[in-house]
């Protein structure tokens, strides 16, 4: 019970402190949606690399990835819907499920054509 209460805590605050943040950053900022993805990424890129260059505590990292990842969704799928006189790239919702899923598709077919050695890395 104590862990799935803690599990539960971390999902409400980490999806409340993402949202807020997607939020500041496209509206109050003046960033907009574009430059709201390109912090946001930037800072999800930071933590990759203290992961693979630092010994920067991995459960830090994975917490501080993990309220960043709410953001990033949310401002990567306005990009995508919204239309160009508001900043995006006027897919709507269909057109931004066809990019989302090819990515998909992508990542899935590179991860079973990977050469047997390359895929534990």
């Amino acid at each position: 019970r104590r862990a799935e209460l803690f599990y539960w805590a971390a999902i409400l605050v980490s999806n409340t402190l993402g949202t807020a943040l997607g939020d500041y950053l496209a509206d109050d900022s003046g960033l907009g949606f574009m430059g709201g993805v390109a912090v946001i990424g930037g800072l999800l890129a930071i933590i990759g690399g203290l992961y693979f260059a630092t010994r920067v505590s991995r459960v830090a990292l994975f917490w501080a990835a993990f309220v960043l990842t709410r953001p990033f969704g949310a401002e990567l799928g306005d990009v995508l819907t919204k239309d160009h006189d508001k900043g995006g790239l006027g897919f709507g919702t269909i057109g931004s499920s066809a990019v989302l899923a090819a990515v998909l598709i992508c990542v899935i077919v590179y991860t079973i054509w990977k050469p047997p050695a390359q895929r534990s890395q």
